[in-house]
């Protein structure tokens, strides 16, 4: 009985330390993007993907969880409109600097300025 119970228990841990209990999905990145991006920690880059300003809590889960559900959907736009990725990419990015409000943090030249 007693090793029954440290298996298991053995088995929970691991199981605890393979997918921690805070790990965020996309839904949860996106509902914890405006915030993130209000405290500095992200920003939008030219080339149409978040970037991280500040590696503070879970701002870089926030961007690659977001930043893959981008891809993907550049992606696509890419494939259905005959499109190279980096010129979707590119046109994303403008978009998103011009829809930054002032205060919220963007590339320019490789550097992170606020807008």
């Amino acid at each position: 009985m007693f090793l029954r119970t440290v298996c298991a228990t053995a088995a929970l841990a691991a199981t605890l330390i393979v997918t921690p209990a805070w790990a965020l999905d996309l839904n949860g990145a996106m509902n914890s993007l405006p915030q993130a991006k209000s405290a500095g920690l992200l920003g939008e880059q030219p080339n149409g993907y978040l970037g991280v300003v500040s590696a503070q809590g879970n701002a870089a889960e926030i961007a690659n969880l977001i930043n893959a559900a981008r891809k993907a959907e550049y992606q696509r736009l890419s494939r259905d409109n005959s499109l190279q990725l980096s010129d979707v990419e590119t046109m994303a990015g403008k978009k998103a600097i011009e829809k930054t409000p002032s205060g919220h943090y963007i590339q320019v030249n490789g550097r992170w300025m606020k807008k």
